[in-house]
């Protein structure tokens, strides 16, 4: 078994097991609540179900690197797949992409209602950063998490580039204005996802700048292909309807650039990503193939 397959495994299952732990009822401390039993399942339906953790991966992998305790860190990771997770449901809801399928299966309003549904994203939205500031590690570490994941998820981050998405529909949006928005939508959480590892890992600036420098060429890299699936993917691969994109009459780097510039520039992306971990030497490797799985992955 390769380092990479190895070393991804181990930590999918960490995550995994935390992620059941943390929505366990006993995990609320006798905190009793007749909506609570609901509530666990239907956040549980869509944290559990599967998808390629590349966030909490990213949280897990930048704290090993920079010399920290893995294990330390998957507070750190399963707050920034919570938030992940609640974002996805909201993005399903009718008032928003009113997608019926997420990861091959009903999507969360489907199976619980949309009122449940949007209730599920705002608990594991909350539920995040209350195990991430209740972790047992340094408070100053966690303030300084807790405070740049805010940012990074909030309304000059995430939601700022879902409403940049959704001013972007039906009309001519310009390159740059897509990839503006594809950095706070899509770019700040997979940033967070590896700056809480370096803030728990005590990393060093050079470390810190090395992340983020990666994390922006393959987290625009990520919504390209994601674009370019959106033409070309199978739906039963993808898990999810394809062709959204031009149905909403939505500019992507597609409609703009053409499939193969398109796939050349996520090429481009990912070899300038791997590139700019060089302060890491050899123990860059994960990261580096990790960037290249992603470049070519088909869901």
């Amino acid at each position: 078994m390769s380092v990479f397959k190895e070393r991804s495994g181990s930590y999918l299952e960490m995550i995994n097991e935390a992620a059941g732990k943390y929505l366990e009822r006993s995990a609320f401390g006798g905190r009793e609540s007749s909506g609570l039993d609901v509530m666990l399942e239907a956040m549980g339906y869509s944290l559990e179900n599967g998808g390629k953790r590349i966030r909490p991966i990213l949280t897990l992998e930048f704290c090993r690197i920079c010399g920290g305790d893995v294990r330390k860190a998957l507070p750190y990771a399963l707050a920034v797949e919570m938030i992940h997770t609640y974002s996805l449901i909201h993005d399903d809801l009718p008032c928003m992409d009113d997608d019926d399928m997420r990861r091959g299966k009903p999507s969360s309003h489907k199976v619980f209602g949309e009122a449940n549904a949007l209730l599920a994203g705002d608990g594991l939205l909350t539920l995040a950063f209350e195990i991430l500031l209740s972790a047992d590690d340094d408070p100053a570490k966690l303030v300084k998490a807790g405070a740049e994941l805010a940012k990074a998820a909030g309304c000059s981050g995430m939601i700022a580039g879902q409403v940049m998405d959704l001013e972007n529909e039906g009309r001519a949006a310009s390159l740059e204005e897509i990839k503006a928005t594809d950095k706070r939508k899509t770019g700040e959480l997979i940033r967070i996802a590896a700056l809480l590892g370096c803030i728990c890992a005590g990393a060093s600036e050079e470390q810190i700048n090395a992340a983020e420098k990666y994390c922006a060429g393959i987290g625009l890299a990520f919504q390209i292909v994601d674009d370019i699936l959106d033409v070309t993917g199978d739906e039963a691969v993808l898990g999810k309807p394809i062709g959204s994109d031009g149905e909403n009459e939505k500019s992507t780097y597609v409609s703009l650039l053409g499939l193969d510039k398109s796939t050349e520039y996520a090429a481009e992306l990912t070899e300038s990503a791997k590139s700019d971990l060089g302060v890491f030497g050899a123990e860059a490797e994960f990261l580096k193939e990790l960037a290249d799985r992603l470049s070519i992955r088909r869901n």
